[in-house]
């Protein structure tokens, strides 16, 4: 096989949250969180809550080592040669340090990254933008020229729609092993995807159908793919709301929803993580541990699905997405395949332009896409 490079770029840069190692990383890992926002020690030890019942660790670290290790032997077996490391936003390894670290010997690095969100928002997509962004300006200020690009937003690149696929039918296939049978009438498929707030959702209906309708987009192409095996209503329901009670957030929350379900009959669930790739602390705790313990104080026969994580299918479409924006960079014709109605979010489409999924305050962002 012959070795090639992804021209024009450098190197690869896996992009995530981040999340605390230990007990004593809980705190300084949420001072960095909500930085800017006023919010006194004491109640961020209160919210640390979540981490330290996990021995302070969050699961998101090692996911995204095992993800980065699927996506370097992925590219190794496509004969990709171009480096890929891993840089976050709130905790080691950071960003600007990645970059810093690909740039020092030459003195410039040309970047492209790979969020760990599929869908588009201001959290999901626009504000790692803007970190990239500022870690533009922070290495400019040592000397370094550091430019950025990404791959396109992914919820409906096929890659991660098979691998979604296939954790619906696991889990459906756990809920008929555990319960004997499915049931229409008293069985449902809750996909479970982060509360945001409304303005955040009407943000992201200006320059592609929006955070909400993406996901439904998804579940309806899903439902189709189940064939045979979709007997079971299902719908669009949120966890991990947080901010001020009186500030809108998408709803309904998983926990009440389930609630009613059993008051209307409904007496088994599998809950399908789609909003998120991997099972990190919105999953490990606001599914597995307090979704779970509302289903047995209702009763509730209860699945949890799984999540994409490095499933062979979603890894493969991650590298076809860096493969298809190094080719669109370069000027060659590129297929972009998508299995909804939007389409594939390229630039043109109007993501990532200058004015998608705005937030409450406007910050420079890079890349920006021509609409």
């Amino acid at each position: 096989m012959t070795d090639k490079h992804l021209e024009p770029f450098d190197a690869v840069v896996l992009m995530s949250f981040g999340g605390p190692e230990k007990d004593a990383d809980v705190l300084p890992f949420l001072q960095n969180v909500t930085a800017g926002r006023g919010i006194p020690d004491e109640r961020l030890v209160e919210v640390g809550e979540h981490y330290y019942g996990f021995g302070g660790r969050s699961p998101i670290n090692d996911q995204n080592r095992a993800l980065l290790a699927a996506l370097e032997q992925e590219m190794a077996e496509r004969g990709l040669r171009t480096p890929i490391v891993w840089g976050n936003r709130n905790w080691e390894p950071y960003l600007t340090d990645a970059a810093r670290a690909l740039a020092q010997d030459s003195g410039s690095a040309r970047l492209l990254a790979i969020d760990t969100s599929a869908y588009s928002s201001y959290s999901s997509c626009r504000q790692y933008r803007e970190d990239f962004a500022g870690t533009v300006r922070a290495l400019a200020d040592e000397g370094l020229s550091v430019e950025f690009d990404k791959i396109r937003q992914y919820y409906n690149h096929p890659g991660f729609a098979q691998a979604e696929l296939a954790c619906v039918r696991e889990g459906l296939d756990q809920l008929e092993q555990l319960t004997g049978g499915l049931d229409a009438q008293r069985q449902r498929i809750l996909y479970v995807t982060h509360s945001i707030p409304e303005a955040m959702e009407t943000a992201s209906q200006k320059r592609t159908a929006g955070y909400e309708a993406q996901h439904r987009q998804l579940i309806d192409w899903v439902t189709g793919e189940l064939g045979e095996r979709a007997v079971l209503e299902s719908e669009l329901v949120f966890c991990s709301r947080s901010g001020a009670p009186h500030v809108p957030w998408s709803e309904p929350d998983v926990n009440d929803r389930m609630e009613e379900l059993s008051e209307q009959g409904v007496t088994g669930v599998v809950l399908v993580p789609m909003g998120f790739v991997s099972d990190h602390m919105e999953v490990k705790f606001d599914l597995d541990t307090e979704a779970r313990e509302t289903a047995q104080r209702l009763g509730m026969d209860f699945v949890r699905a799984g999540t994409v994580g490095v499933r062979p299918q979603f890894v493969a479409g991650l590298v076809d997405l860096l493969e298809e924006r190094a080719a669109q960079v370069r000027g060659d014709d590129v297929d972009a395949p998508a299995v909804t109605a939007e389409g594939p979010l390229v630039p043109g489409s109007g993501a990532c332009a200058i004015d998608c999924c705005l937030g409450a305050v406007e910050r420079p962002t890079h890349p920006t896409w021509a609409v």
